[in-house]
């Protein structure tokens, strides 16, 4: 409905507590994933999320084509965006503070350093302080529940170099931060073709990075011994790296309904917003992989 204001106010949907339950499952999923019970809870959360996703884009698409929203309200959207954007700025701010917290100071006052001697003696004689952690409690005390992994995901050394599969998904994600570019370019001055292959690569390069971190998963697991039990070390590792994947993969189904609706004719030089927020989400996630890279593997 419009008021006299001609401020469009939607219709009343169901689509934010779906997206509610959606999260709430994908929470409780991933909590029991972690501890190694049923995953159930979380297929069905992704499941739900994709399909509510899908059917609340296209409520707004079709209320955009059909001239509704006003400048106000696409204001409000770009806000909306922003403040999305900051809440997971946060979102990985924990993850990466939990990684800080454990390196810098969990693990060396675990070893004795300064005046954390006690630390040592109680919890875990004979510990000395190192990153990654290749032992769990676990095994130190006669048990077999936690293993801790052959290998570390870290730098291979110089001759294993070019065959580090990070260092090419690297390659992938900063590759298709500078596509999305030319494509939003493209966008702006009119020239649809141009914007449509863009976007296309941008999407396809999405999907390499996930099937490449698939590849590096199954190599962590079967041949490294790394997995969410393998101590802090495989817990941090696969909460991080795990959540960008996610990330990852919303940003590629997000490009992916802008390139169809690119292909329909959508979108003008001076009304793009749809595209707009996807690449700036793009682009975020493209930042939060150099802080991993960064971080979990080269540092790692």
């Amino acid at each position: 409905m419009a008021s006299e204001s001609n401020y469009y106010v939607p219709e009343s949907s169901w689509f934010p507590v779906v997206t509610a339950t959606a999260m709430g499952l994908l929470a409780v999923g991933g909590g029991l994933a972690v501890q190694g019970r049923t995953g159930l809870p979380l297929l069905v959360g992704l499941a739900l999320l994709a399909v509510v996703l899908f059917c609340w884009f296209s409520t707004v698409i079709d209320e955009n084509m059909k001239g509704l929203p006003g400048a106000q309200l696409k204001r409000s959207y770009v806000i909306g965006m922003g403040w999305f954007i900051f809440s997971e700025v946060m979102f990985f701010a924990a993850f990466f503070g939990a990684l800080f917290y454990v390196r810098v100071l969990a693990v060396p006052w675990l070893g004795g350093e300064g005046d954390k001697a006690m630390t040592n003696e109680l919890l875990w004689q004979g510990f000395e302080a190192q990153w990654p952690v290749m032992q769990t409690p676990d095994q130190v005390v006669g048990g077999s529940k936690f293993v801790a992994p052959h290998e570390n995901m870290g730098f291979p050394g110089w001759d294993r170099f070019l065959g580090w599969l990070p260092l090419w998904n690297t390659v992938i994600l900063l590759t298709s931060s500078w596509t999305v570019h030319i494509a939003h370019h493209a966008l702006k001055h009119a020239n649809r073709a141009r914007f449509n292959l863009f976007l296309g690569i941008t999407v396809a390069l999405g999907l390499t990075f996930i099937g490449v971190q698939y590849v590096e998963y199954h190599e962590a697991y079967v041949e490294m011994g790394l997995t969410l039990q393998s101590g802090i070390y495989g817990t941090t590792f696969f909460m991080l790296t795990g959540f960008h994947g996610f990330h990852v993969c919303m940003g590629t189904f997000m490009l992916a309904i802008q390139l169809i609706r690119g292909l329909k004719g959508h979108f003008k030089p001076d009304d793009q917003f749809g595209f707009e927020a996807s690449s700036w989400y793009w682009h975020f996630v493209d930042v939060v992989w150099v802080g991993l890279f960064i971080f979990v593997y080269v540092l790692g």
